[in-house]
């Protein structure tokens, strides 16, 4: 049952609403005179638009953030097969998908083997975050180290990182497939140094923790990147089978059932 709403609370609940609206003048004067004009009684009134007016602005938001997110539409909790994860992994997916450690700047790193769902469940926890007011950029990681190449050879690296510096969260898909060259490396450990402790990394990949040499080529850089990373985050592992196998796995099977067609 919903508690009534009495003048002073809807007065307060008119200001607040037109001071998140930045109205400043309107949520100073507006209740006040509303009162001395003997016109209280319509105040429920016009707190129910200005209500509608924040739904509708949150909506418009959200539409904005996902329009700017990238992230690919399909991928979402609506269609993730949660029966394929561990119940507990499945449950700190919805854990994550409320986005607390957002504002905490944790990060989140995905480990395993190729086609075990991992993507889909971090863009499925990216979609969620949007859902909540939160800036999200999915991209492949190959593509945005390849994008920070091109803006250091023109002097223009801070600049580009000030931009990826708007969101968040960003979703870096499949670290590993980079072309491991000294150049790439360095760009990529300078995104993670700037976002270190002050937006939130999600991260997927196939290579384990040992296997960054490949990466940043050099043990140094490899620890420090590690250690960026580590420091606030946490790890989910997919250990499950590759989806894409067993589908394959299935379709194989269907085809050897089917009868063989009669030759006239």
């Amino acid at each position: 049952m919903s508690r009534p709403r009495t003048p002073d609370t809807v007065g307060d609940q008119i200001t607040a609403l037109l001071t998140t609206f930045t109205l400043t003048s309107a949520a100073r004067e507006l209740v006040s005179r509303f009162v001395e004009a003997d016109q209280a009684g319509a105040l429920p009134l016009l707190l129910d638009v200005l209500e509608l007016e924040r739904e509708e602005r949150r909506e418009r938001r959200i539409t904005r953030l996902r329009r700017a997110s990238k992230l690919p539409p399909g991928k979402t909790f609506d269609t993730l097969k949660e029966s394929r994860f561990p119940p507990a992994l499945v449950r700190r997916l919805y854990e994550l998908a409320e986005g607390d450690f957002v504002d905490e700047a944790t990060n989140v790193l995905a480990f395993g083997l190729p086609g075990v769902g991992k993507s889909h469940a971090m863009c499925a926890v990216a979609q969620a975050l949007v859902d909540r007011g939160h800036s999200v950029l999915f991209v492949p990681t190959y593509s945005l180290v390849q994008d920070l190449l091109v803006a250091k050879r023109n002097l223009e690296l801070p600049r580009a990182l000030r931009k990826l510096d708007a969101f968040a969260v960003i979703l870096l898909d499949d670290l590993g497939y980079i072309q491991q060259s000294a150049e790439e490396a360095e760009v990529l450990f300078t995104l993670l140094a700037e976002r270190y402790e002050r937006r939130s990394v999600l991260l997927t990949s196939n290579l384990v923790f040992g296997e960054w040499t490949r990466i940043f080529r050099d043990e140094m850089a490899t620890a420090a990147a590690i250690d960026r990373l580590i420091h606030h985050s946490a790890i989910l592992e997919f250990n499950v089978p590759s989806f894409r196998a067993e589908e394959a796995e299935a379709r194989g099977k269907r085809k050897a059932a089917r009868p063989p067609e009669a030759t006239p």
